[in-house]
């Protein structure tokens, strides 16, 4: 019998890992992988144990980031040079490398992510077979609910279990280091609202609405409030909160596809769902907010995107996320997507980062997760699978310290003409 999130740890199934027979034969060659990290090493170290025993520093900028890395096999730089980032999480997985402290390690591999190159990604068969692997999960309408369920959908339980009671699953916003992430929460939310100027009465269409907390807010400020999920774990948790709140009529939660949308609102919020889309969906987003939105009305975005000298090469490998995490995602080029928003007369205003505050974001979920998994309150769920949400929590928190990866909220008009 399966146990629940079995389908993410074995999510990896038609995608390329780097293992095998000739992998085994060939693993000791591949020890020069680490001549070339510290030749293109640009900031920090890493102090590496070797399979046999001995260590070796890779880089020599010490006032950069710091990693610790145990190589207990040979096969680990193998799965890292010919699969990426899929290949290094299942070196982990097996025990082939490990880490006091795996954040740093990722840290360390985001900062100097354009000095490596194509050192962490996968080539050859490799990248086409993980490539197509990934293609079959576009985000088309019928593929979408699909994939949004196998995420989403592990559990209202699952997911209470160790976010703050705002059920809020995107970057906080801290405006004083001691805040608690419940306040950090709604921080981010009145931030996105605030950029609305939402008047009471006024409708607001919100694409991607998660478990109804910025829904609810907005609904307290007096709007009209129509929220768009595929899940339906959301919608029920949603549409629960909502009356309890007593918002009842001035909220709906629709099962509803953003490309199904077509009515007039004075105003849209998305946080952090066009990850989801994806590159070939991009435009047909962007065409529902236009479509949607009156002229001169108000959008306001919360995005995760990565860095433009990295997206080419990014978007034409399957990366660890992607494989197991958030099939069908894909993180934006701002450049391009910001030229997309343009065509369709929406303005990019009031850009705002909050790449740290997702950090600490990601720092405090893990450290919720673990309390869970202690105290026993995620249940169903087997080691393996606990093992790759932590690898996921600390894989991004890593990436956002590094400077790869970015979150930002930013506003988009329409124009009146």
């Amino acid at each position: 019998m399966s146990t629940r999130g079995e389908h993410l740890v074995r999510a990896d199934r038609g995608f390329a890992t780097g293992g095998g027979a000739l992998a085994r034969l060939t693993a000791p060659a591949f020890s020069k992988v680490l001549d070339q990290i510290d030749r293109q090493l640009a900031c920090g170290c890493i102090e590496t144990r070797l399979p046999d025993g001995s260590m070796r520093r890779l880089g020599s900028d010490t006032s950069g980031p710091k990693a610790v890395v145990r190589l207990s096999s040979w096969l680990a730089l193998v799965r890292l040079a010919t699969s990426g980032s899929v290949g290094w999480y299942k070196a982990w997985t097996l025990g082939e490398w490990s880490s006091p402290d795996p954040v740093g390690v990722f840290e360390l591999f985001s900062a100097n992510a354009v000095a490596l190159g194509d050192i962490g990604r996968a080539k050859g068969p490799f990248r086409w077979i993980n490539a197509l692997a990934h293609r079959l999960r576009d985000n088309a309408p019928g593929k979408a609910r699909q994939n949004i369920a196998a995420h989403y959908d592990l559990g209202n339980d699952f997911y209470g279990a160790w976010l703050d009671a705002t059920m809020t699953y995107s970057s906080a916003r801290f405006d004083t280091p001691g805040e608690s992430l419940e306040t950090a929460q709604l921080n981010k939310i009145a931030a996105l609202l605030d950029r609305l100027d939402l008047k009471p009465g006024q409708r607001l269409l919100e694409i991607g609405c998660g478990w109804g907390t910025l829904a609810i807010e907005a609904a307290r400020r007096g709007a009209h409030v129509v929220g768009l999920t595929l899940s339906r774990e959301q919608k029920e948790w949603a549409d629960r909160k909502i009356a309890e709140a007593g918002l009842e009529e001035r909220i709906e939660i629709r099962l509803q596809d953003y490309r199904e949308t077509d009515e007039q609102f004075d105003a849209l919020a998305s946080v952090e769902m066009v990850e989801a889309v994806g590159r070939r969906w991009w435009g047909t987003y962007l065409d529902s907010i236009a479509r949607n939105l009156r002229a001169g009305g108000r959008a306001a975005l919360q995005f995760i995107s990565i860095d433009h000298r990295l997206f080419e090469r990014y978007a034409k490998n399957a990366d660890f996320i992607q494989t197991y995490i958030f099939p069908g995602g894909l993180l934006l080029d701002e450049q391009q997507f910001e030229t997309l928003a343009s065509e369709r007369g929406l303005s990019w205003t009031d850009r705002e980062s909050l790449r740290l505050d997702y950090a600490e974001t990601l720092r405090r979920w893990r450290d919720s997760y673990n309390e869970a998994v202690s105290n026993g309150a995620l249940r169903g769920f087997e080691e393996p699978f606990h093992n790759l949400w932590r690898y996921y929590l600390m894989y991004c928190e890593g990436g956002f310290r590094g400077g790869a990866i970015d979150v930002a909220q930013v506003t988009m008009a329409k124009a009146t003409g």
